[in-house]
């Protein structure tokens, strides 16, 4: 069976039915992360799965330019109701990055990469750090193992679960973040509580480090 998650059809009947489900605040990790990269002088960035836009929206008040990549062409639709057509969002996979050549100071991607299957995630990885210029910061947030959804539903593989009508869910450790990012600059590990207990990923780029 197909990963619903994978699928335009599944997000188009999302934000067609919920519309900004999340409401227009940012997320807790949005938040430190924009004043991570206020702190590192991050001038241009990237949204993989940047949704309706709830997110971007604090980093551009603080004059940081974002571009956005969307599966979801009614999130972006909301998103430009919302926010304004003047921020570039492709429409698309983030399985099908890149979207252009731009290379960015800042990546952040919230609550996605544990939505993809092992190999996906590894070209997420790969794709944002090829994306990210010398000495550019990546930020992920990723599920834990503490969320009171690990090892409900249909085991798919190890760590990896379908549950809620097709949602299929890989749930992080430490070892499996070393596992996936420890070859593309991560430098921190933090624990944050969102709508479920996440994993707050920092990786930086330099030209020692091989993805």
């Amino acid at each position: 069976m197909a990963n619903e998650m994978e699928k335009p059809e599944f997000w188009e009947k999302s934000f067609t039915e919920k519309q900004e489900m999340w409401g227009f605040e940012p997320s807790k990790s949005a938040v430190l992360t924009n004043d991570f990269f206020l702190g590192h002088s991050v001038k241009n960035m990237l949204i993989p799965g940047i949704g309706y836009g709830r997110n971007a929206q604090i980093f551009r008040d603080n004059g940081i330019s974002v571009t956005g990549i969307e599966i979801s062409k009614t999130a972006i639709e909301l998103a430009r109701k919302h926010y304004g057509p003047e921020m570039t969002i492709y429409h698309g996979s983030v399985t099908e990055m890149p979207f252009d050549k731009v290379l960015y100071d800042g990546i952040f991607c919230y609550g996605l990469i544990h939505l993809l299957d092992s190999d996906d995630r590894a070209k997420l990885i790969r794709d944002c750090y090829n994306q990210l210029t010398e000495n550019g910061y990546m930020v992920f947030t990723a599920i834990t193992k503490e969320a009171h959804t690990y090892g409900q539903g249909t085991f798919i593989s190890k760590d990896r679960y379908e549950m809620f009508g097709g949602v299929r869910m890989f749930f992080y450790d430490r070892e499996s973040i070393q596992e996936e990012f420890g070859n593309a600059g991560l430098f921190e590990v933090t624990e944050i509580t969102e709508n479920y207990p996440f994993y707050l990923i920092k990786c930086s780029k330099n030209d020692q480090q091989v993805v």
